[in-house]
């Protein structure tokens, strides 16, 4: 078979990849047949199972699958990044005009990734594996959670709703809603803080695109930078024959300019992503691949000892600035973890910010943290009840976990765990402070013991009527802290709220 041929059957690959990417993107949404396979990208991630793993100072076995992913670079060099990963094809994709007025990156350039990936991995040694918010697979899962998913419901609703008084359109519309809402898209519309931050920050990244080809994968992505150091030893790699005239095809078409000119014509196994697009385009069949013992040669922009010692204390140094200066993490009454976690310290140092728990909570409750835990706690989850609640009935958030950060209850005793407690502000409620009728919270108490109780008191309302109201109060030793209480108060601000458990007043 022609390199042709095999470039096609990779660009096969890559789009079945992302197509299964995105169906997972989905399954898990809608907890599909697939859903105990969602995170299977993240499973496959050595930078998310490396970073989680040293950083929580344990073995994670669901993240054990990644070792496949090493195994293969060891082999074939960085074929991860040329044939799955779905960031990595998407910007394959997007191919801009190259802005003419500016002039192509040095290649010195490409040390960022390695810097980045070092400090990444400092960080982790010391017990935070927050930089993990820059791994491809986990930017690109937050961004399709908190903005693209979002903004295509929105979308898709405020069309039918414009579109539907015309009458010869509703049967479609109906049938849309039947095929799209629920197996698709949530019914309940999903919004979360910071989304259009994250969205700018991702159309950052493809825009780079204008500066030279896949940006990103050449000069910042830090699993690029873990899989290029990898595939320093891949054994069997790419490499220009004799046969070479040295026509300049494969430099023109080498999408990631990781074929070196400037000692004859070498392909650099760091930087090639195994895209086949030299072999294909190459008339005299002067590249071919081979089997090599030896590492190859360092390149001037690889990490040298004195920055591999560098990234160890500025990631030591940034660690103890984030704790110690003035967005340090500090006590927060409303910083509601889901359920199953106890430890604050333990479940920051293993959570790898994915957004997975996020993209599974059905009320959109789990939201991205933003200044709520620190800097050193930015997007990891937290409850944020008047948005949302910690349904009853669902135990998906820590099923769906991949490092293990949010324990995988079963749902009885997920059903079980304290998150928080709930407290009524008696200045605020109507029955307690406007003598008005309302018992919604302890209606929607999903407990079969109810946490909130009623008691009755005669008062005179404000039209002059001798009536009973019944007072709502909480059982603190009943409540669980599941928010939908303050989710269901018809107050502005809820009369009553949920605290940390521990912080209710």
């Amino acid at each position: 078979m022609t390199w042709s041929r095999w470039r096609r059957v990779r660009q096969a690959v890559q789009i079945l990849a992302f197509a299964l990417y995105i169906y997972l993107l989905f399954a898990a949404l809608q907890r599909r047949a697939a859903f105990p396979l969602a995170d299977l990208f993240f499973r496959l991630n050595p930078l998310a199972a490396l970073g989680a793993m040293i950083a929580g100072r344990a073995w994670i076995p669901r993240l054990a699958l990644a070792l496949v992913t090493l195994a293969l670079t060891l082999l074939l060099g960085r074929v991860w990044c040329g044939w799955v990963c779905p960031l990595g094809t998407l910007l394959e994709w997007v191919r801009l005009h190259p802005i003419s007025d500016l002039q192509s990156p040095s290649p010195r350039w490409r040390k960022v990734k390695y810097l980045l990936l070092l400090l990444i991995l400092a960080m982790a040694l010391f017990g935070s594996p927050a930089l993990l918010i820059f791994d491809p697979i986990t930017l690109f899962t937050r961004t399709m959670t908190a903005a693209v998913l979002p903004a295509l419901n929105r979308a898709v609703t405020t069309v039918e709703r414009a579109l539907y008084p015309v009458a010869f359109l509703r049967p479609a519309i109906d049938w849309i809603e039947r095929v799209l809402r629920g197996p698709v898209l949530p019914v309940i519309q999903p919004a979360f803080s910071g989304g259009v931050f994250i969205f700018l920050l991702f159309l950052s990244i493809l825009a780079l695109n204008a500066l030279a080809d896949r940006f990103w994968c050449r000069y910042l992505c830090p699993l690029g930078g873990l899989l290029g150091l990898i595939s320093k030893v891949a054994l069997l790699r790419p490499v220009v024959q004799p046969a070479c005239n040295r026509c300049g095809h494969c430099v023109r078409d080498c999408r990631l300019d990781a074929i070196d000119t400037g000692a004859g014509y070498e392909i650099v196994p760091s930087e090639c992503t195994v895209c086949l697009d030299c072999l294909a385009a190459c008339p005299e069949q002067g590249i071919g691949f081979e089997w090599r013992w030896r590492p190859a040669p360092t390149q001037k922009y690889d990490p040298t000892r004195r920055q591999v010692l560098a990234a160890l204390g500025v990631g030591a140094a940034s660690l103890a600035l984030l704790r110690t200066d003035a967005w340090a993490k500090k006590p927060n009454t409303h910083l509601i973890r889901p359920p199953g976690v106890e430890d604050e310290e333990e479940f920051l140092s293993r959570c790898v910010r994915c957004s997975q728990c996020m993209k599974v909570c059905p009320t959109s409750g789990l939201q991205p943290a933003i200044f709520e835990s620190g800097l050193e706690g930015l997007w990891t989850p937290h409850l944020v009840p008047r948005l949302g609640y910690c349904d009853h009935g669902c135990n998906a958030c820590g099923q769906i976990c991949p490092s293990g950060a949010i324990p995988p209850l079963a749902l009885e005793e997920k059903q079980a765990q304290v998150i928080g407690m709930a407290v009524v502000d008696r200045n605020r409620c109507l029955p307690w402070a406007y003598d008005t009728p309302c018992i919604v919270c302890e209606e929607m108490c999903p407990l079969a013991e109810k946490a909130i109780q009623l008691e009755e008191a005669a008062v005179t309302n404000a039209q002059g009527q001798n009536i009973v109201v019944q007072r709502p109060y909480v059982l603190l030793e009943r409540c669980i802290g599941c928010g939908i209480c303050e989710f269901q108060c018809p107050m502005g601000e809820a009369a009553i709220q949920v605290y940390r458990r521990g912080d209710a007043v």
